[in-house]
């Protein structure tokens, strides 16, 4: 299934300018803030060298500690595992540039900032293999023991254009699809705070199954749960049918989930070269700083095991070593619930009503399990069918979804066997490697009887679930009915001459403060809030030609349930 507002791209096919994540909550246009020569701002000469906490090694916080560097200021990164956060790409031993994407796997091109980045760090990515999509060779669908074969849409039966079309006929009868693409298209800021305020007010308190079942097109229970197993752009979405429908509809708004790229030799290194990598033009240090240059051996600093206030108006880190320090501003970027129970958390970090927040924050679970194979055997074409002897698949079983990812005809290859979310998440936790993957393995058989894919693996499974992570707790927040006022309190934490002075100094990036839930682009951007709110607070500006996220707040605020 496709998104159905329209294709990706520079332009569509009638000239339209593309879908990109822009808004629709606060329509800032961040890629055109981080392309403009005149950079995102400065701090005055004195602040220079100032030492700022960055808690977490993530893409959100190598980020920030990027454009904290080309500021002039000292960003000191705390990390407890290794850099990259959730974009983990663990490599194959023995061939380069073939690594197994343990989380973040797949980018649209709608997340243009992100790609700024990606281009910026000299990074290449190619076509994700999603079902359907061009770059897929075949997809099979495999609903209660009924397996389809298909190139396209238009090779399946025709109940699954009637579930296409029950989706498209709900978005633009119950939320405004049309003109809100058209106006996301745009960037006509007013135009999309018009029609997504109203979207908001009318349903922050339903849940996306809510949304299914009052469209007269889903009146059928049969439409209902085959979208729920095959969905939209990656597939399946049952597992997200208790969350806001607003989370959906950011989606599918934004062309989040289609039209993916992966990055060629794995996620991680985004994050890594941004550590790494000089800093162009930096105030302040001299050619050839890099992030990772102003630490220590080239290292982060260990876990954080506190964090607590300081007069005056400082923030006190201590890691897991014994190691005390105290810095004028502090960023985190790590997974919210860190503050609630692996981290001594100081209450005066955060007014009672952004702890909330936090406590009400909800989790997505995620698993997967993938194997290493000695070739891409499923190309080979089966005499008798003529066709490829195993596909993208997309299953009721406990695969769920298995993709098959192809690095060359002379090269090992990859197969997702399963990636999993939530419950279905949880159904795994109990099994290791080798009897998650053999439960694949056992599913993919009856799919696939005449393919021996046992004889081809190579390597011992690779699995992880993001739930059981220390350090995670979950793969991504997703926002549960009512949860906007949280969202909106988190996400606008950056401006903090809204807040009393004791409550200054702090800053939260990443996912759990982005209204993109899962998506990098959303950890891109409040990384760049991050980044304002800590030259504001050092006493920084913008080009006035270049406004930040913070100078126009006020005009495109999220909007405010509570006015």
């Amino acid at each position: 299934m496709t998104i159905p507002i329209g294709p990706e791209g520079s332009h569509d096919s009638s000239g339209e300018p593309p879908l990109t994540m822009f808004g629709p909550d606060f329509p800032f246009a961040y890629d055109d803030y981080v392309r403009d020569p005149k950079g995102i701002g400065s701090v005055p000469a004195h602040a220079h060298g100032q030492r700022v906490a960055i808690v977490g090694g993530g893409l959100s916080g190598a980020l920030v500690a990027r454009e904290l560097v080309r500021m002039g200021l000292r960003p000191v990164l705390y990390e407890a595992d290794q850099i990259g956060g959730r974009m983990r790409s663990m490599a194959l031993d023995g061939h380069p540039g073939i690594a197994a994407e343990m989380g973040a796997m797949r980018f649209p091109p709608s997340s243009t900032t992100l790609f700024h980045y990606l281009d910026e760090m000299g990074l290449a990515t190619t076509s994700f293999p999603n079902p359907l999509a061009e770059a897929t060779p075949s997809t099979v669908i495999d609903l209660k023991s009924s397996t389809e074969f298909a190139r396209t849409l238009d090779d399946l039966p025709e109940i699954y254009a009637e579930v296409t079309e029950a989706w498209r006929w709900t978005l633009d009868k119950y939320a405004e699809a049309q003109p809100l693409g058209d106006a996301i298209r745009r960037r006509d800021a007013a135009a999309i705070k018009d029609i997504w305020n109203e979207l908001v007010r009318r349903y922050d308190d339903v849940t996306f199954y809510g949304f299914l079942c009052q469209s007269e097109a889903f009146s059928r229970f049969e439409l209902r749960e085959m979208f729920g197993q095959v969905g939209f752009g990656t597939g399946g979405w049952d597992t997200d049918f208790p969350n806001s429908i607003l989370e959906i509809l950011r989606v599918v708004y934004t062309a989040a989930d289609d039209h993916h790229r992966g990055i060629v030799g794995g996620s991680q290194q985004l994050p890594l070269r941004l550590w790494t990598v000089p800093v162009d033009h930096a105030a302040h240090w001299p050619t050839g700083t890099s992030v990772q240059s102003l630490h220590e051996g080239g290292r982060p600093r260990p876990r954080i095991v506190e964090l607590r206030r300081t007069h005056p108006g400082n923030i006190t880190v201590v890691d897991e070593s014994g190691r005390i320090e105290t810095f004028p501003a502090a960023v985190f970027t790590g997974q919210s619930w860190m503050l609630l129970n692996t981290i001594r958390a100081d209450e005066n970090l955060l007014p009672i009503d952004h702890w909330t927040a936090i406590e009400r924050t909800h989790y997505m679970g995620s698993t997967k399990v993938f194997v290493a194979v000695d070739r891409p055997f499923w190309k080979d074409i089966d005499p008798d069918t003529g066709r490829e002897v195993m596909s993208m698949t997309l299953s009721d079983r406990m695969t769920r979804g298995t993709y098959l990812l192809d690095f060359g005809d002379d090269k090992p290859g990859l197969i997702c066997l399963s990636y999993t979310w939530a419950d279905d998440s949880l159904k795994l936790l109990p099994l290791n490697a080798n009897e998650r993957m053999e439960l694949m393995l056992k599913s993919l058989d009856e799919i696939y009887p005449d393919v021996d894919i046992r004889s081809h693996i190579i390597a011992s499974p690779m699995t992880l679930s993001w739930e059981t992570e220390r350090d995670f707790m979950g793969a991504f927040k997703a926002n549960l009915p009512g949860h906007y006022r949280y969202q909106r309190r988190l996400y606008t934490h950056f401006i903090q001459d809204r807040l009393a002075p004791e409550y200054r100094g702090f800053f939260m990036a990443g996912d759990d403060v982005s209204w993109t839930a899962g998506w990098a682009e959303g950890a891109v951007q409040t990384a760049l809030n991050a980044v304002w709110g800590v030259m504001n607070h050092f006493g920084g500006r913008t080009h006035p030609d270049n406004p930040g996220p913070g100078d126009v707040f006020d005009d495109i605020a999220p909007v405010d349930l509570d006015a």
